[in-house]
C-alpha cells in the first residue's frame, strides 16, 4: 500500500506548478493536511501502556475528511446510524447526475451549485411521492454528494436512497409499495424524474443569479433502481463519505514520476488499472475536495434528525416492532501496547516534532505507526 503523503512528497512542487490557476483554498488546506498525516513532520501523541508504563510517540492522523488514510471509523459509525433508521420494505437508490454543460458552473460557483444539486433532487423525489396515487405523502431520504466518477474524473452527482413508503402526515398513515413479482421492484419512471428535475434546477439555479450556458441538453440522465432493505446501498454510500476519492490500497504503483490506481468499470465490474503523471494524479484527487463547511451527506423527510421520536412511534405502532435496546456503537480501535499487548493511553497532544526526533528512525517506520 502507498501512502497518500509519500505521493505528496514526491509531487507536492510539480502539482503547485502546474495547476496553481486552478488550485482552490479549500484543496491547498487538503493537500497541507494530508501531506502531514501520520508522519515524521507532522504533530505527534505521547502514548502510555496501561499496564507495563511503556511509553510511545505516535504520529497524529489529520483528520482531514478526504484523506484516504483517516476517517475509517467515522465512515463506519456513519453506516451504522444510518442503518438504525432503516424501515421494513423495499429500498430504491436514486441517482440525479448533473449534465456535463453544468460541470464548469459548478466548478466556479461549488457551494451553491452543489447544495441546489442536492435540495433539487430531495424536491422531485418529494413531488413525485405525494403525486402518487398510492404513497400520497411525505417520503424520507438519506442523500449523499458525490463529485466523482469511478475514473476520478470532476462528475458531480447525488444519490439518494429511499424506502418505497411515505408517511400522510394530516391523516396519520403510514403508506408503502408491495414488491412486484418479479422481485426487482419499481418506484417511478426515470424519465418523468429526470424532466422535472431539469426544470426545477435549471430554474434554482436562474433563481440564485447564475448565469446558464446556452447549450443545454433536452434529456437529463436519472437512476432508479431496487436495493433490497436498502442496507448494503447505505454501505456504498459510506464508503466515501469520509474518506476521500480513493482507497490507499487502490493506488498500486509510484515510480517513474508516474502513478498507477486501480478502478472498478461500471459496465464490465472488473478492475482497470490507470497511470498518470504525478502532479495529475493530485490533481484528479484534490479536485474533490468540497467547500469548508459544506455537508455532503443530508437526511430529508420522515429520516431527518429531528424526526427520531416518530420514526421511533412508527417502528412500534406501525411496523409492530419492540422499542429497540440501546445498541453498543464500534468502539474506536485501541493503539496496543507492543510490548505486552495492554490497551494504551494518549497522555499528551500536539507535540511539536522537534520534541519527538528519534535518531536513525526513518520515515517509512513512522509512517507504518
Amino acid at each position: 500500500m502507498i501512502a497518500m503523503a509519500s505521493i505528496i512528497e514526491r509531487f507536492e512542487t510539480d502539482y503547485l506548478n502546474q495547476y496553481q490557476n486552478a488550485i482552490l483554498p479549500s484543496q491547498r488546506r487538503a493537500l497541507e493536511a494530508m501531506k502531514r498525516c501520520r508522519t515524521s513532520s507532522g504533530v505527534h501523541m505521547l502514548a502510555q501502556c496501561s499496564s507495563c508504563d511503556e511509553q510511545r510517540f505516535v504520529p497524529h492522523s489529520c483528520g482531514h475528511r478526504n484523506c484516504p488514510h483517516c476517517q475509517h471509523f467515522e465512515s463506519q459509525r456513519w453506516i451504522e446510524r444510518q442503518t438504525r433508521l432503516l424501515v421494513p420494505g423495499s429500498y430504491f437508490l436514486i441517482t440525479f447526475t448533473l449534465p456535463a454543460e453544468l460541470r464548469g458552473l459548478a466548478w466556479h460557483h461549488q457551494r451553491t451549485v452543489y447544495a441546489t444539486l442536492m435540495e433539487c433532487a430531495w424536491a422531485t423525489l418529494s413531488t413525485f411521492s405525494q403525486n402518487h396515487k398510492h404513497l400520497q405523502g411525505s417520503p424520507g431520504a438519506v442523500a449523499v454528494l458525490h463529485t466523482h466518477s469511478r475514473r476520478l474524473q470532476f462528475h458531480p452527482h447525488v444519490h439518494l436512497t429511499m424506502p418505497a413508503a411515505a408517511l400522510d402526515a394530516d391523516q396519520g398513515l403510514w403508506r408503502s409499495l408491495r414488491r412486484s413479482a418479479k422481485g426487482d421492484g419499481y418506484l417511478f419512471n426515470h424519465k418523468a424524474l429526470a424532466k422535472v428535475f431539469r426544470g426545477k434546477l435549471l430554474a434554482a439555479l436562474l433563481n440564485a443569479g447564475l448565469p446558464l450556458p446556452p447549450d443545454l441538453p433536452e434529456k437529463w440522465v436519472v437512476d432508479c433502481k431496487s436495493v433490497a432493505n436498502g442496507e448494503k446501498a447505505l454501505v456504498y454510500l459510506g464508503r466515501y463519505l469520509y474518506r476521500g476519492v480513493i482507497q490507499e490500497k487502490d493506488i498500486i504503483r509510484c515510480e517513474n514520476g508516474q502513478v498507477t490506481y486501480r478502478y472498478r468499470d461500471s459496465k464490465t465490474k472488473r478492475f482497470v488499472l490507470r497511470t498518470v503523471n504525478g502532479a495529475t494524479f493530485l490533481w484528479l484527487v484534490l479536485q474533490h475536495v468540497l467547500p469548508k463547511g459544506f455537508r455532503r451527506s443530508r437526511n430529508y423527510g420522515f429520516l431527518y434528525a429531528n424526526s427520531k421520536r416518530l420514526m421511533a412511534l412508527l417502528k412500534l405502532l406501525v411496523f409492530k416492532l419492540a422499542p429497540a435496546i440501546a445498541s453498543t456503537p464500534t468502539a474506536r480501535p485501541q493503539l496496543l501496547c507492543t510490548c505486552c499487548g495492554a490497551p494504551m493511553v494518549i497522555i499528551r497532544r500536539r507535540i511539536l516534532p522537534a520534541e519527538v526526533h528519534r535518531p536513525g528512525e526513518t520515515r517509512q517506520q513512522e509512517l507504518a505507526l
